[in-house]
């Protein structure tokens, strides 16, 4: 089976390459944008030319949320043009897309886990064009799995986790936003579950929610890192209006799971013991 990944070099991508010996029943192919560029057709249809996978995951993406406010144009380009171009391209290879969306496709007004079904109302510029990303693959694939997941870390690339330790070091107190509540997601355990659901033959496609269990605020996230990392600091929290931000950020985007745990059998760990690993 070969699967191409497109945005090698991200986080997800590089989760993706340190599972993927693991799975010698699957030929990764691992694409940056130096070798693939989603926002050019041509590109894109080169690779697929080349490689003609079974599965691509597009784990490409626009993700400075608040540089997004201002650089509209890439931002787009990536997460709905390039998108587009992919879903275009796999229907030409018999391909099945699997893409990666986020949390902020919705605006944050529940109080109760969001599903599939609900309403998207997206408040910024990166959620706005995730969305159009996705609309895109539902117009445009024949074969899809558009999976949402919610505030991404790892040891690999730039993440909330990564940012605490590395100003743990700097400083002797932190302030942090402790009014919005969500999910922290390991990039491995998304890693794994991208690949069970290309191992499943599933033909159920469609959008799937993953994250890890439960729910936490960015303060009850950065007091466990340092927990487990025997780091000794002062946290202090504070408001979404304590700390301006250029783009409006959900106050609650915790994912409903069941649709995925119910398809692919999946046990998903709570966002404690996941991060335990890191």
């Amino acid at each position: 089976m070969v699967v191409l990944v497109t945005g090698a070099n991200g986080q997800l991508g590089q989760a993706l390459r340190f599972i993927a010996p693991e799975y010698l029943q699957i030929q990764f192919h691992f694409y940056g944008s130096d070798l693939l560029n989603i926002t050019d057709k041509e590109s894109v249809a080169s690779a697929f030319e080349k490689l003609k996978p079974n599965f691509c995951i597009n784990a490409a993406a626009y993700t400075a949320v608040d540089k997004a406010e201002t650089d509209i144009e890439n931002a787009r380009a990536i997460n709905a043009i390039g998108p587009k171009n992919l879903a275009e391209v796999c229907n030409l290879y018999s391909t099945t897309l699997i893409h990666v969306s986020t949390d902020f496709v919705f605006d944050g007004n529940k109080n109760t886990p969001y599903t599939e079904e609900d309403t998207t109302n997206p408040q910024g510029i990166y959620g706005v064009t995730k969305r159009e990303g996705e609309l895109e693959i539902e117009a445009k694939s024949d074969a899809f799995f558009i999976i949402r997941t919610s505030w991404l870390y790892s040891e690999f690339g730039n993440n909330f986790m990564k940012t605490m330790l590395r100003l743990a070091k700097e400083r002797t107190s932190l302030s942090i936003v402790s009014d919005q509540i969500g999910t922290p997601t390991q990039a491995l355990d998304l890693a794994v579950t991208i690949v069970t659901i290309i191992l499943s033959n599933s033909k159920n496609y469609g959008i799937y929610h993953f994250s890890n269990e439960g729910s936490a605020s960015w303060f009850d996230f950065a007091k466990k890192i340092f927990e487990i990392n025997n780091v000794t600091i002062v946290l202090t929290p504070i408001t979404t209006s304590d700390y301006p931000t250029p783009a409006k950020r959900p106050k609650y985007s915790v994912l409903d799971k069941t649709k995925i745990k119910t398809e692919f059998k999946t046990t998903i760990k709570s966002w404690e013991e996941a991060l335990v690993r890191k």
